[in-house]
C-alpha cells in the first residue's frame, strides 16, 4: 500500500495552483475543445470538479466518520456540472475551485486528526463497504485523472496539425471519446 496522508494533501492542495497557470488566460478555443460529442471541455473538468467539491469527498468523509456504513453516501451525479450551465468565466471558476478546495484541505486535516480513521468505512451506493482511505485516495487519483483529460483534450485540437510527429505524440495515441 502506497497511501500516506502527508502524500495524498501534496497533490489536492497543488491541482487547483497547477489548474490556475495553467488555464488561467488561455484562449476560447483551448478552454472550450473536447473530443466530440459527450465529451468535455476543460472548462466543463473545472465545472466537475468543483461539483465534487461542493458534493462528494467532504460529505462523504463526514458520513463515514459520523454514521460509519449505517447510512450509505448519497447518490453523486457526475453530470450535475452539465444541467447547471455555469457561465463565469474560466478565471473566476477557478478561482471558486481554489477556494472550496483550500476549506476542504483544511476540514480534512481536522476530520482525519488520526491514522486510524483512515481504516474507518462507509457504505458507497454502488461499490459497498470502503474505507476512509479509499475515498481520499480516490480524491488524489480523480484530480490527476481530470488533469490528464483536461491535457489529452487540448492536444487533441492539434492532432492534424501536428502532421507525421502524431507517431511520437502519445498523448494522441491515447483513445478516451
Amino acid at each position: 500500500m502506497n497511501f500516506t496522508m502527508e502524500e495524498a494533501i501534496e497533490v489536492l492542495e497543488r491541482t487547483p495552483e497547477m489548474l490556475v497557470s495553467f488555464l488561467s488566460e488561455l484562449s476560447y478555443g483551448w478552454l472550450t475543445c473536447n473530443e466530440g460529442d459527450g465529451t468535455w471541455n476543460a472548462s466543463e473538468v473545472i465545472d466537475h470538479l468543483i461539483e465534487g467539491e461542493k458534493n462528494n469527498w467532504i460529505p462523504r468523509l463526514e458520513i463515514i466518520l459520523e454514521e460509519g456504513e449505517a447510512v450509505p453516501f448519497p447518490p453523486f451525479n457526475r453530470y450535475a456540472h452539465i444541467n447547471e450551465q455555469n457561465t463565469l468565466p474560466i478565471k473566476e471558476k477557478l478561482l471558486q475551485f481554489q477556494s472550496i478546495r483550500m476549506k476542504n484541505l483544511a476540514k480534512l486535516k481536522t476530520l482525519m486528526d488520526s491514522y486510524a480513521h483512515l481504516e474507518l468505512t462507509g457504505t458507497h451506493p454502488a461499490f459497498g463497504k470502503v474505507k476512509a482511505r479509499e475515498l481520499i485516495s480516490t480524491w488524489v487519483v480523480h484530480d490527476l485523472t481530470h488533469v490528464a483529460q483536461i491535457t489529452r483534450v487540448m492536444a487533441e485540437r492539434y492532432r492534424d496539425d501536428v502532421g507525421p510527429w502524431k507517431e511520437y505524440l502519445g498523448v494522441l495515441k491515447q483513445v478516451n471519446k
